[in-house]
């Protein structure tokens, strides 16, 4: 079950920034792997807890998840989570300089906000898919997985549309450097297989 949460809202124009990566990080040289809309932070930790050689960054906009998820793997030394809406976390990086390289994102599963007037909620927009792409550097990956064909289209369409990425290919991925190198699931697409629900995902590096 999806829960709802209005990202429009003006709650959510006050933040809380993310810290320098030096201050996050045991070590912050590590490769950095950002999941928007972490949720509940199961699926970023097993990930952090297998593959130590790389730093993992939640962004989730439900505040009661990301303080849970803090507080829940608070002794992981390479993850993190920061609450709020994605655009203005990452357009503060932007606005700060401050020197993040993200390796890799992904966004699984994300709220399809199925109604046409609530689309300008969804959480692929050509404005975040600019921003992000200013802290990606030349071969980085962009992720995204979904259980509505619809939805997924229109993110193809956005991200494309935007210039910054084309489309690759799993096969041409080297996993064992990947952010996911054991192909972990999370609970949604889990939960999407066993409900025999058709997976659509797309593999996108940065130009």
């Amino acid at each position: 079950m999806r829960q709802h949460v209005n990202p429009l809202s003006n709650y959510y124009d006050r933040i809380i920034p993310i810290p320098l990566i030096k201050d996050v990080y045991k070590n912050p040289d590590l490769p950095l792997h950002l999941d928007l809309g972490s949720g509940s932070g199961e699926f970023l930790c097993n990930l952090a807890l297998q593959n130590q050689n790389w730093n993992y960054m939640g962004i989730e906009i439900r505040e009661k998840l990301a303080q849970s998820a803090k507080l829940k793997f608070r002794n992981l030394e390479n993850i993190f989570f920061a609450y709020g809406n994605a655009n203005n976390l990452i357009q503060d990086l932007i606005n700060k300089l401050s020197k993040v390289n993200f390796n890799s994102i992904s966004v699984n599963f994300p709220d399809p906000w199925f109604k046409k007037k609530h689309h300008k909620r969804r959480i692929i927009q050509y404005q975040l898919i600019n921003n992000l792409s200013k802290l990606m550097p030349k071969g980085s990956f962009f992720i995204v997985k979904s259980d509505v064909f619809s939805l997924f289209k229109d993110i193809d369409i956005t991200i494309i549309g935007s210039s910054y990425f084309k489309k690759i290919h799993n096969n041409s991925i080297d996993f064992k450097n990947f952010f996911n190198p054991n192909r972990l699931r999370t609970d949604r697409e889990i939960y999407a297989l066993l409900k025999d629900l058709q997976i659509f995902e797309q593999v996108y590096i940065r130009k």
